[in-house]
């Protein structure tokens, strides 16, 4: 989710790429640079934290306060080729080190990165046996090494200096390379030119006249442009002032689409939405699939991302606590179906604000997963830390690298969901979703109660997820229409069973957050022992129905459930799995979403209800990304 720009053209490249930075700020903002060619040198600038202490470095430097040795107080500013970039860490914590752009050793080729190279480990190995010493802890260091390497070999073997030069090499880099990643690289030997690639990670260009841009995203170029080409997958693109050429990562020329743009500036950063919410939304296949690169080795093994323990702490875990707040509370639920199922472990899932208050039993044998987007959740981090004055061992599940949670933990495993500018949670549950079903998978493996085979079995039905996600979101206009016939409802009422209960309970929280209505969620089995008295004529009644294959008892009895609350008058709002015949003749809408194994059903079943959520605020006239009273991350108790 980083932001990135490139700029080649005849005026000041600084102030074009440092403008695009701040329209593209919401995309990361652990850390910002820029490299700008100016004059065959190469000049470079980069500060952890948000881009403000960037552009502070950058006015000292041009008022000649800290500028690079031989630089010149102003010779980055003279500049008309560069590239920049935010930051939203995945490969080593949000530091002035690891920001990028990342330079090649001779300090000539200057790259930045968005996504995860996956065989980096193997490919930085191979350059420090070559004698490349490394001044970052990033995946995205390789590249610039290799780009570097590649371009002496080029020229060594008496190839045309020249722009096509530079694409050639990133061809010749990107074919060793695995993952998702958007680069953009700039040489000092080849002033004017910029050149990207892209593989799983989006990059659009910026057709001007007499200038050419490069971007994550249209918003970074809309002032001085609206004219733009969509790179399609595994193509390299060189720009310069006057040339647009694109190629796939063999050579053979190729053809991105192009498109006019036209959204304002505003519209733009939210990708055409109207809100960052329903934007968020729509990135979540994305966010899925970015959350799962990397996790399964060669020899069938899960990984995680900075661990602290060994197998055997894991093998003599007696207990699991899952400790988390509000949505990530949720996503909990849902995991102690999984790793019970899985490992046989007992597992229970606290609150994080009551956990340390009703003095739970804990000792070295027991596993502590706690839960937070931010990483920096106060109540969470209160839990963990008196987990850890009881001696037992903590992994963190979490979104933001180098936040306190993870760091004071014994094992993390990174969502790499991207930043959510809305409050409301959307692309963050599914991803802690899918880091809890991996942990479930690793907690079973180091027990040898789940072989390889089994575990690259479940990888690869979590890595059909994002096609059926995309899927899924291109059928939501019959939701959206019924928002506008709920916004008015005095309550809603949401019912599951089984990994559809926790499902019920996030849909009835989205809706309170967002719609400021009167929502529950309950364990369909619980009706009849009360809240069915909550049911009146045209009650909105929403039923996550479990897959009738597999679990074909659970199925049925939510079938009855929902024939219980409609003989009261209830207006029944039906979520189940495409066929799903039995349950047409109850059903007052019915929500189709794909076929998908029981314990994965949430990955599909939250996606309607998270639309219904945002749907309704927006048509009772609220603010979908900022509900009231809310704050993204909560740091007090």
């Amino acid at each position: 989710m980083c932001g990135i720009v490139g700029y080649a053209g005849a005026r000041p490249a600084l102030d074009i790429v440092v403008d695009g930075l701040r329209r593209l700020e919401y995309r990361g903002y652990d850390s910002a640079g820029v490299a700008i060619v100016c004059d065959d040198e190469l000049l470079t600038e980069k500060k952890a934290g948000k881009l403000a202490n960037l552009e502070k470095t950058l006015a000292e430097r041009a008022g000649g306060g800290t500028a690079d040795p031989g630089a010149g107080p102003l010779g980055i500013a003279a500049g008309s080729t560069g590239i920049g970039h935010t930051r939203w860490a995945t490969h080593g914590g949000p530091t002035d080190r690891n920001a990028h752009p990342h330079r090649s050793v001779d300090g000539r080729v200057a790259v930045i990165h968005n996504g995860i190279i996956e065989n980096f480990a193997k490919l930085r190995a191979e350059l420090e046996d070559g004698g490349i010493e490394f001044g970052s802890d990033t995946d995205t260091e390789c590249v610039a090494h290799l780009l570097a390497a590649e371009l002496d070999r080029m020229r060594a073997d008496g190839q045309p200096a020249g722009p096509p030069l530079l694409a050639a090499a990133m061809r010749a880099v990107c074919r060793r390379l695995e993952g998702a990643f958007t680069l953009l690289a700039v040489d000092a030997a080849l002033p004017g030119v910029v050149v990207g690639a892209r593989r799983n990670s989006p990059l659009v260009v910026g057709r001007g006249t007499g200038e050419n841009f490069l971007a994550s995203d249209v918003s970074a170029f809309i002032e001085h442009t609206r004219e733009a080409v969509e790179l399609g997958q595994d193509q390299v693109v060189l720009i310069t002032a006057d040339e647009v050429s694109i190629t796939d990562f063999d050579g053979a020329p190729a053809a991105g689409k192009d498109f006019h743009i036209d959204w304002d500036a505003s519209a733009a950063e939210k990708g055409g939405y109207d809100w960052f919410m329903l934007k968020e939304i729509a990135e979540q296949p994305q966010a899925i699939a970015d959350t799962l690169l990397g996790r399964l080795t060669d020899s069938g093994e899960i990984m995680l991302d900075e661990v602290r323990l060994t197998d055997q702490d894991l093998r003599d875990v007696d207990k699991v606590f899952i400790v988390a707040c509000g949505t990530a509370y949720h996503s909990g639920l849902v995991a102690k179906y999984a790793i019970e199922h899985w490992t046989r472990i007992p597992c229970e899932v606290e609150l994080a604000s009551e956990f340390r208050y009703r003095d739970p039993v804990l000792d070295r044998s027991t596993l502590i997963v706690v839960i937070s987007q931010s990483g920096e959740t106060m109540d969470t981090l209160m839990a963990l830390r008196h987990a850890k004055e009881q001696k037992a061992r903590v992994l963190a599940i979490c979104n933001t690298n180098g936040s306190t949670i993870p760091r004071e933990s014994d094992a993390v495993l990174y969502t790499h969901g991207g930043p959510e500018v809305a409050v409301a949670s959307t692309k963050a549950f599914l991803t802690q979703l899918v880091a809890c079903y991996l942990i479930g998978l690793h907690l079973a493996q180091v027990r040898g109660i789940k072989y390889a085979d089994e575990v690259a079995a479940v990888v690869a039905q979590l890595q059909e997820m994002p096609d059926k996600l995309r899927t899924l979101l291109t059928a939501m206009e019959p939701v959206r229409q019924l928002a506008q016939d709920l916004r008015s409802a005095p309550t809603v009422l949401f019912i599951g069973r089984h990994v559809g209960y926790p499902v019920a309970l996030e849909g009835a929280l989205k809706l309170k957050e967002l719609a400021y209505m009167h929502a529950e969620g309950f364990a369909a089995g619980e009706l009849k022992h009360g809240p069915i008295a909550l049911i009146e004529q045209g009650t909105p009644v929403v039923c996550v129905v479990p897959s009738p294959a597999g679990r074909g008892m659970l199925h049925d009895k939510i079938v009855s459930n929902i024939q219980e609350v409609r003989a009261r008058g209830a207006r029944t709002i039906v979520i189940a799995e495409e066929g799903d015949r039995a349950v047409l003749p109850y059903a007052d809408h019915l929500i189709a979403v794909p076929r998908t194994p029981t314990l994965l059903a949430p990955l599909v079943t939250t996606i309607p209800l998270q639309v219904l959520a945002a749907e309704i605020s927006a048509a009772r006239g609220y603010d979908v990304d900022q509900p009231r009273n809310l704050a993204k991350s909560v740091t007090v108790e």
